[in-house]
């Protein structure tokens, strides 16, 4: 009886309670935390504070290759820094690295004022109004803007209606600005020209 109530450990028990000691030990002393690891699976092992500092160091690289070469170094600026100022550049990421672009909190940059002559240079040209200017190029005949009769407060019920009156109302602002405009200017000259 006393063979019968010992108890042995058989080969299955055996590895059983190996690949769970395996497990925890492994658990225990070889974990990583959860976000570093999968933060570097998914590409993104680079700061994106640490890859705006170098792009504003250096505009001409890449945000793929500065990101590339953050992840390959531990995130270390002053090692990707050294080796562009040391001349070897960065090394092109493979083409399995697809980083994830963080979402963009600047403004939006605006372009650069072109120095070509723009389409539409004026209010008068962009309406083409140059016929109703000249209709009232002389600045005595004209009618000062005091005497314009204002439009009827009546809205009309017809889309092309309320669109002409629309139309009429925003051309006769263009005019009566550019007669102030030029009003101005005549008593500005005339000014300087008391002043000599």
């Amino acid at each position: 009886m006393a063979d019968s109530q010992q108890q042995t450990l058989n080969l299955p028990s055996l590895f059983i309670v190996l690949v769970v000691l395996v497990l925890t030990i492994r658990y225990f002393f070889f974990s990583t935390s959860p976000n570093a690891n999968a933060s570097t699976h998914r590409g993104q092992g680079a700061d994106p504070a640490h890859v705006d500092q170098i792009q504003q160091m250096f505009p001409q690289l890449n945000r793929r290759d500065i990101q590339w070469d953050l992840q390959r170094n531990g995130g270390s600026v002053q090692a990707t820094t050294e080796r562009v100022l040391g001349g070897r550049g960065l090394e092109r990421p493979p083409p399995s690295f697809q980083p994830i672009q963080p979402p963009s909190s600047s403004p939006p940059t605006r372009p650069a004022p072109s120095a070509s002559k723009p389409s539409h240079p004026d209010l008068i040209t962009r309406y083409n109004l140059t016929s109703r200017l000249s209709a009232v190029s002389d600045p005595e005949d004209s009618v000062p803007a005091e005497e314009i009769p204002k439009p009827q407060a009546a809205w009309s019920q017809s889309k092309a209606e309320r669109q002409a009156m629309l139309q009429k109302r925003r051309e006769d602002m263009v005019l009566a600005a550019r007669r102030k405009m030029e009003q101005r200017d005549r008593t500005r000259e005339k000014g300087k020209a008391k002043e000599v």
